[in-house]
């Protein structure tokens, strides 16, 4: 069976989670939590960064581009790359956007702040930094909210990898209830879209030991 080595605060492993259960692929899900640095997974990805993918009889295939190129050539229906040359690329370029830009300047901040330092013991959390990345996410906010006052999705007329990617990142983030949803209505309503889909209601319903969602994580209305 397949294989996806994951952690729940890795936006990409969250990533490919929606993908895979948009296209009906069954997967073993198989927590990895990347510090432990365990040989075995270092064999499969010697970066030792998740997400991980092996499919049925196949070898492994490593890093979040990697394996979602890889689905879109193998699985193609649904196709969340695009229809047309034009079109990949904007949904390529949306979702570097997020996937690099959003993931420097607001994700991997709040995750190491809230996550590593906190509950791991890697430090004291900087409230700077997490002011840092409150005023960065209101610039990302504003943009989803220009894209989607022109288009039915980010990139286009159709879902794709490019609302995939802005959701994972988002809802790492919205778990500690970091996004200002008030002052955005037109992305808050493109959130809400994207969370009353059935594949990132069970990435919603993850239980993390320790750590407790903000009150309107899994909340459809907020």
């Amino acid at each position: 069976m397949r294989q996806l080595y994951h952690y729940w605060f890795c936006p990409f492993s969250r990533k490919v989670r929606v993908a895979l259960l948009e296209k009906g692929i069954d997967c073993e899900l198989i927590l990895e939590l990347p510090w432990k640095r365990r040989q075995e997974f270092l064999i499969l990805n010697p970066t030792g960064t998740v997400p991980v993918m092996i499919d049925e009889d196949g070898p492994a295939i490593a890093g979040v581009n990697s394996i979602t190129e890889y689905l879109e050539e193998v699985y193609s229906e649904p196709n969340f790359l695009g229809s047309d040359p034009k079109g990949r690329a904007e949904v390529r370029r949306l979702t570097n956007w997020f996937d690099e830009k959003f993931n420097q300047e607001v994700t991997n901040l709040v995750i190491t702040e809230k996550v590593m330092k906190k509950y791991l013991k890697r430090g004291n959390t900087e409230a700077s930094v997490i002011r840092y990345a409150s005023q960065n996410i209101k610039h990302h906010l504003q943009y989803i909210e220009y894209l989607t006052d022109r288009r039915n999705w980010l990139a286009g007329d159709s879902f794709s990898y490019a609302d995939i990617s802005a959701a994972a990142h988002i809802s790492c983030v919205d778990y500690f209830g970091d996004v200002p949803w008030d002052n955005f209505q037109t992305a808050r309503d493109w959130y809400a879209r994207v969370k009353s889909r059935p594949s990132m209601q069970i990435i919603l319903k993850d239980k993390i030991a320790g750590l407790i969602p903000a009150n309107h994580y899994r909340d459809l209305d907020f």
